[in-house]
Formats: C-alpha cells, sequence, structure tokens
C-alpha cells in the first residue's frame, strides 16, 4: 500500500518494525489504543480466569465473549494507521437496523458542483473514531491480547460502539443524526447521507455529505461547522478545511480557478501494488483493450490460483476508479468483470492492459465547469400531442421537494448502444453519460437485459433507461432544493429512433419495443425532455458503450477528461502514430 509492507496482525506488525529499524506500527498502535480509552471504550472488570478449554470460569454474567484484531493500512501521506477492530460476526444476528448508509457519489458530486454553481465554501474533515462517539447497545467482552500491554488477559467490556460490531454503524448513524438535527440540518429525502439547511441569507442550501466519518461540507462559512462540532459536540475533527482529499479524489484549482477532481494518489496505489505482484510496471497503452475486442470468446487456459485472487483485486481497483470519475474505463471494466469467478491467462492480460491505460492517462480529471451549455442553436419542435394516447400529460412533480434556492441548473444526457457488444450471449451495451451544465456527473455502461436482434431495437432500450434516469435526476435536484430548467437535453446518434421518439404520428412497428417507446415518447409528449439527434462521432456515450481507437475519441476526452494546464487552453492532442492508431 503506497510502497509500504502491511502487516497481516500485532506479531507481523511487531516484526515489520525490527527489520525496518523504526517504531512506526508500534506508534500507530498505541496511538489507537490511547484513543480508545480516551473515550472509555473498556470497562476492566480484573484477571480473566480461564480453565483447560479455553473458557473464562468468570465471565459477566449475561455477556459474551468475542475477539477482536487489528486493521493496518499507509494513508496518502505516508502516516501509518492501526485500527483495533471487533469480530462482530461471533455476536446474534440483531432485529433491528443494524447498518447504516454512506453517501452515493453522484450525490457528492452533485453537491460539491453546487458549492461551485453558488459560490459556496468546500471543506473536508474527518470526525476522529467515529463510532465511539455512540454507546453500543450489545452485552459483550473480550479477553485483552500482548497489544494491551499490562491488561494482557484481562476481561474489558466493550461500552462504546466499537468498530466491526454488527451495530456500531447504526448506533453511530443515531448519534450523527441526533447532532446535524441539533445545528438544523434535514436529510435529504433522495440521498439520507445528503444533509441540507438553508443558509443565513436564505440564498441557497448548505450541504454536509457524509461518508461513514468523512464529511464534505459546503457552506457559506464551513469553519464556523466545524467549530460547533468540536465545541458543542465534543467531536475530534481532523484534517478539517478546505478539501484537497476525499475518498481517493484529490481536489484542486486549475489556474482559471476551476475546482477538479482528480484521482492521481488512488492510482498511485493501484500502480504500487501492482508493481508489487509482478514485479514490473504496467506497459502504457492508448485505450483500455484492442478496439472491438471480444474476451468473451477467449480460449486461452484458466488463471492460476494466484492470478484468480489478482483478477478479483483488479477488478475492484478498476471499479473505485470508475466510480471516482474515470468513466472512459468503465465499458472496459464493465465487460471484464463479467469473468471474475473464472478468468482466463488472456482475460488477465487485457486486466494488464487497462493499468497500462490508466498509467498513461493518469492525469484525467473532472472540472466542476458551471458555464452552462449553449443550446440556443436547437430548435424546439412544436408537436401537437393532445391527439395522441399521452393527451395533456405533464412531468410528475415529486411532493416535499423544499423550495428552490440558488442558480438554474441545465441538465444535458448522452445516449448510446453497442449492438452484440457481447457475441457469445448476443446482449447490447447501453451507454449514458449525464452532465449538470458542463460538468461530467454521472456515467451509465450496463448490458442491457433483453436480446435484441437489430440496432434499432437496442437504441430504444437505451433511450429509455437514459429517460429513466433524467427523470432520477432531476428529482434528485428537487430533493436537493435546486433550481431545474423546464427541459433537459438528451442527444442520441441513431436517427430513426430519434424521430419514433419525437414525431406524434409514427407508429409502434414491433411489439416488444413498446415499454421502450411509449416511455420515452412520454416524456417528450409532457415537454420536460427534447431528445435529439447527434452525430456518432460527437457522442460522447461512445466512450462508454464500445472499446473504441484512441483516434476517434480523444476530442471528446481531451475536453471531458484529458486536459493540460488551463482549463481554457487545452492543448492540441499529442501526434498519433500508426501504432497509436492500431490501439
Amino acid at each position: 500500500m503506497f510502497g509500504y509492507q502491511i502487516p497481516r496482525d500485532y506479531e507481523e506488525a511487531m516484526e515489520l518494525d525490527r527489520k525496518n529499524g523504526n517504531t512506526k506500527w508500534k506508534e500507530a498502535i498505541d496511538l489507537e489504543l490511547k484513543q480508545i480509552d480516551d473515550y472509555q471504550t473498556f470497562k476492566d472488570v480484573g484477571k480473566a480466569e480461564i480453565n483447560i478449554k479455553g473458557q473464562v470460569m468468570n465471565a459477566p454474567e449475561g455477556y459474551k465473549k468475542i475477539r477482536v484484531h487489528l486493521v493496518f493500512a499507509v494513508k496518502h501521506d505516508g502516516r501509518h494507521k492501526a485500527r483495533l477492530v471487533a469480530d462482530g460476526h461471533l455476536t446474534r444476528n440483531t432485529t433491528e437496523g443494524a447498518y447504516s448508509g454512506v453517501v452515493s457519489l453522484r450525490s457528492l458530486r452533485i453537491v460539491m458542483f453546487l458549492s461551485e454553481l453558488n459560490t459556496l465554501k468546500l471543506w473536508g474533515a474527518d470526525i476522529g473514531n467515529a463510532y465511539l462517539e455512540a454507546y453500543t447497545e450489545e452485552k459483550i467482552f473480550i479477553v485483552a491480547g500482548p497489544e494491551f500491554g499490562d491488561r494482557k488477559g484481562h476481561i474489558l467490556i466493550i461500552s462504546k460502539a466499537l468498530y466491526g460490531l454488527r451495530t456500531s454503524g447504526a448506533r453511530w448513524h443515531d448519534r450523527l443524526f441526533d447532532v446535524m438535527r441539533g445545528m438544523g440540518f434535514s436529510p435529504s429525502k433522495n440521498d439520507p447521507d445528503i444533509w441540507m439547511r438553508l443558509s443565513k441569507d436564505g440564498e441557497a442550501y448548505e450541504y454536509i455529505a457524509v461518508y461513514v466519518d468523512d464529511l464534505a461540507i459546503v457552506a457559506k462559512d464551513p469553519a464556523e461547522i466545524c467549530q460547533i462540532l468540536k465545541d458543542k459536540f465534543k467531536f475530534k475533527l481532523k484534517g478539517d478545511g478546505p478539501l484537497e482529499y476525499h475518498l481517493g479524489c484529490g481536489y484542486w484549482r486549475d489556474p482559471d480557478g476551476t475546482l477538479v477532481a482528480d484521482p492521481k494518489k488512488y492510482i498511485q496505489k493501484m500502480m504500487g501494488w501492482y508493481e508489487q505482484e509482478f514485479s514490473e510496471k504496467p506497459r502504457k497503452f492508448k485505450t483500455p483493450l484492442e478496439p472491438g475486442d471480444h474476451p468473451e470468446i477467449d480460449e486461452s487456459p484458466e488463471c492460476s490460483e494466484e492470478n484468480q485472487s489478482r483478477y478479483l483485486t483488479m477488478i475492484g481497483q478498476l471499479q473505485w476508479l470508475v466510480a471516482l470519475g474515470r468513466f472512459d474505463i468503465f465499458c472496459a471494466t464493465m465487460t471484464m468483470s463479467k469473468f471474475r469467478p473464472a478468468p482466463k491467462e488472456g482475460q488477465m492480460s487485457r486486466l494488464k492492459r487497462m493499468y497500462g491505460y490508466v498509467l498513461e492517462t493518469r492525469i484525467a480529471a473532472i472540472r466542476f465547469c458551471t458555464t452552462k451549455p449553449n443550446h440556443d442553436d436547437i430548435e424546439i419542435p412544436q408537436h401537437d400531442w393532445m391527439r395522441t394516447v399521452y393527451g395533456n400529460v405533464k412531468e410528475i412533480i415529486p411532493e416535499g421537494a423544499p423550495e428552490p434556492k440558488g442558480k438554474y441548473v441545465v441538465t444535458t444526457s448522452y445516449v448510446d448502444a453497442n449492438l452484440y457488444h457481447d457475441v457469445v450471449t448476443g446482449k447490447a451495451v447501453t451507454a449514458v453519460l449525464h452532465l449538470l451544465n458542463q460538468t461530467p456527473i454521472d456515467w451509465y455502461s450496463k448490458k442491457q437485459n433483453t436480446v435484441e436482434t437489430a440496432t434499432f431495437g437496442s437504441e430504444f432500450s437505451a433511450a429509455r433507461t437514459a429517460t429513466d434516469q433524467i427523470v432520477d435526476l432531476r428529482n434528485t435536484l428537487r430533493y436537493l432544493g435546486v433550481p431545474v430548467r423546464e427541459r433537459s437535453y438528451l442527444f442520441g446518434d441513431n436517427k430513426s429512433v430519434v424521430t419514433n421518439a419525437t414525431i406524434p404520428t409514427s407508429v409502434l412497428s414491433k411489439r416488444h419495443h413498446a415499454l421502450s417507446y411509449h416511455r420515452v415518447r412520454e416524456a417528450v409528449a409532457s415537454g420536460f425532455l427534447l431528445f435529439q439527434w447527434i452525430d456518432g462521432k460527437n457522442n460522447p456515450a461512445d466512450i462508454l458503450s464500445k472499446h473504441w481507437t484512441f483516434v476517434s475519441v480523444f476530442p471528446m476526452l481531451k475536453s471531458l477528461l484529458l486536459w493540460r494546464e488551463k482549463t481554457k487552453d487545452i492543448k492540441d492532442a499529442p501526434t498519433v502514430s500508426n501504432k497509436d492508431k492500431a490501439n
């Protein structure tokens, strides 16, 4: 991890310290246990009396014995970290709620976009030992191990919501709920891990996005919020200040002042793992996979057991990288994920190629550009839908949404389908890219549930998916108190589908397309969706639907992800050789 060897237990941690000639892991363990003691997590009831069968003879009545273990990690800045975790699987299942959610990364990107749109400040903060802020309701104890020093062999009753217990997540959620309510925040109905309140001047909403103990704060005065958390609620905040690193992404501003999110440090972690596993750096490539590749027909031998384990790890890392913003590898990652149960050597080679592509394009980043897109040249069709089955249909506005505040937002989406993406199953792929103003905010790449024999059917199915997602995105914004323009824009590169979806007199030719046909047409008839044709070479959804060539998508990638220096001064594409064109 970040070039460091990670111990598996206390004994190995001490051995690594001896080999390295330092006490970094010992210091991390001591710090963790000191913080746990500061929260009065354990109640020491004396030395355990253990019989020859390993049973604790003087166990507290009504309490169950469990174990704890240490989990080790190295942070992006080189800090060594130890976490004491309870073996909660040894306790009984509870009939009450045991878990709590985390903010979706889409919602997180949305509130960051809103911070830029409404000129709010973006801060981050980490609540130290968050779970220990809450009490546990479980009756459990441990017998202390050697990491506890003088308390080794003592019975320690657990009184706080220690990490690893079945109900600790829920207890921390309850505690945080009371704190947020106490500061005037309410959970969003669309994502309950987004807390919101109206700013003091009433001009916009302020937000706190919660991912367990990591906070992203969007507010007029986030410093005041952090101070209240410290002074009134006694939270121990770490790293509170302008957001610089959050959930694997770095945040900074380009010379134009535009907020930028890049996962370079996470990519460094990926490459460090790769070099440790394969004893070499990945070979660089210009594309994630070969253009038109079909890994499903690979006939190479199955991977060894060791490579099967590596394959699972690599897919997990790539999936998280997609979630962090690298939608350019989404289609390839989705394709390769299918082979996780029994990957072949040829498929492992493809994953290595993907790592090489990520290394080559490690500068990729998302810019939170709030400039509204210029759709002025788009002609709004004036069709009469009254004499169709849809009649005077209107967009359904969700009830209970807060009063809109702040600046208006325009949503623009691109859709595409790739017929026979999988030649074994015959399934096509649906791809959708959503933007708020000019910021990529959400992306989708998935095989369709049904097999289509023609492009028309697969494209209409994709348009239906895009329509459903646009409805969800508009309602998400409304529940966040965002003013949404009356019309969303959807662009697709199949003229037949666009024509059939937007002309009232068009007819349904195949009955099995009925659900997609009527879903899209009703949205168009209601007036909130404007479905327009776009040339395929200009459709960025192609990045998410197929295995492309570098030359074909670079003009789109250049403006969406791959850029240098100033936002308004994107450099020209590098010289492309014949070899690059092939890759």
